[in-house]
């Protein structure tokens, strides 16, 4: 009888069931035991909405001290902001994550000066800063801050028709301003005609496409300047004849840039690769993708630049500088040197062929220990203005150039891009179609499959 019993079809189909959910259970067990162990996550949207920038890993994988970021907000609330912050402590164990509900902790909210809700703090050692959002670039930008300080500042030199900060139209560099301040740099004119002189709370000083020539004693306080140990990013246009504002030769400040070893041709580069017009520019900017090794742009690979309206250098190590070479222009460039007319004939002989360099970078020796000057040489300044910028890696470019020159190899990177706005918009008619279809069409259809598959067993 009990032969029969372990024999019988109920039983075998109650020992496969029990061994299966056995089997199932024990997996189980063992994927959340490893899910718990070794948190690991991976982002396959497109723009990597759920992954920190390389600038964000690297300010945070740097970290020496203890670093508390302490969020207020209602505790129903706090979900809004745990995804982003547990990425940052998953960093590095010096990052530490606080929710605090201020109705239920109002000391602690007092202390830290909170009024609104949806407010984090970020505390880097002894030092605190609010962030501005509850974003990446607020959070990142907090850290960035304690670590920094106000102690940079960008001087932008005005006076001889230079592209201004204050200037938010497309020719102007409020957008660069801005996007300094995410690096938690200040920014502000000067002008060396009224006093030739760098003030000495420049950390960096800026010349971006003058239209005018530099007078002797604005280039001599320049000079003064990078070689005792400061730094400067010069933007020099090529100089047009065409229209109505024409672009002064600049001979002094070129003789200046040309004794460090950089020399501005007086051209214009064209760039005929057609792979231009998929990015929607036209020959006249020059598109980058390749970048040598120097710290400036060695992030940058894989990363497209654009430079409009740019001449041409060559460059050479002087008797007290080292200059490299930051990128060329495509094979299929060509620049001519017919400034005078708007018409150019790509296959003039006279023309020069590509890759011509378009950046580079150097250092001046000045025989003090800690003490070189440093400075960045660009053949044009319309890749910075408020209409390029934001072009692909020209803004990454622009803030990496300002940390090598300012000695904050550290904040070198990719930094967080905007969010994408990446929703379907849909006409009325295609919003009716899809109603139909999901909620006539699809279930007749499976009744209908139901139906034949009834009649045919029937």
């Amino acid at each position: 009888m009990n032969r029969q019993w372990l024999h019988a079809r109920q039983t075998k189909y109650a020992a496969y069931a029990t061994v299966y959910i056995l089997v199932v259970l024990a997996i189980v067990s063992v994927v959340n035991v490893l899910a718990n162990r070794y948190n690991k996550s991976h982002d396959f949207t497109a723009n990597k909405r759920y992954t920190l920038s390389d600038q964000t890993a690297k300010v945070v994988k740097g970290l020496k001290q203890d670093t508390t970021i302490t969020y207020f907000d209602q505790t129903s609330h706090f979900a809004q902001a745990k995804d982003l912050l547990d990425r940052y402590a998953s960093l590095s164990p010096k990052v530490h994550v606080v929710y605090v509900d201020p109705d239920h902790s109002p000391q602690l909210a007092r202390d830290a000066n909170i009024r609104d809700y949806g407010t984090a703090v970020v505390q880097v050692g002894p030092k605190k800063e609010n962030a501005k959002a509850i974003t990446e670039e607020g959070i990142t930008g907090a850290v960035i801050q304690d670590l920094k300080g106000n102690t940079r500042t960008v001087c932008f030199v005005e006076g001889s028709g230079e592209r201004q900060i204050a200037d938010a139209d497309r020719n102007g560099f409020s957008n660069f301003k801005d996007l300094l301040a995410k690096d938690s740099y200040a920014a502000k004119s000067i002008s060396l005609l009224q006093q030739a002189d760098v003030p000495s709370d420049c950390t960096v000083v800026v010349v971006g496409g003058p239209v005018s020539d530099y007078l002797q004693p604005q280039v001599d306080a320049i000079k003064k300047f990078v070689e005792n140990g400061g730094r400067a990013l010069f933007m020099i246009d090529p100089p047009l004849k065409l229209g109505h504002s024409p672009i002064a030769d600049n001979n002094l400040l070129a003789g200046l840039l040309q004794s460090w070893g950089v020399t501005l041709d007086k051209d214009l580069i064209l760039d005929m690769n057609p792979i231009g017009q998929l990015a929607g520019v036209g020959p006249q900017v020059a598109l980058v993708t390749e970048y040598g090794p120097q710290p400036i742009v060695a992030d940058l690979k894989g990363h497209a630049t654009g430079f409009p309206l740019s001449r041409s250098l060559e460059i050479k190590n002087g008797d007290n500088t080292t200059v490299e070479k930051l990128f060329d222009s495509s094979a299929t460039s060509l620049a001519t040197t017919k400034l005078d007319s708007p018409n150019v004939n790509p296959n003039d002989p006279q023309n020069k062929k590509g890759p011509l360099t378009l950046g580079a970078a150097g250092t001046y020796n000045t025989n003090k220990e800690n003490s070189e000057g440093r400075f960045v040489v660009l053949g044009g300044s319309s890749w910075a203005a408020n209409g390029f910028i934001d072009f692909n890696g020209n803004s990454d470019f622009a803030l990496n150039a300002m940390n090598w020159l300012s000695n904050d190899e550290d904040l070198i990177s990719i930094r967080p891009k905007e969010q994408e706005d990446r929703r379907v918009t849909l006409t009325a008619a295609q919003q009716n179609m899809i109603r139909i279809f999901s909620q006539f069409m699809l279930p007749l259809a499976i009744v209908f499959v139901g139906l034949s598959v009834w009649w045919r067993r029937r």
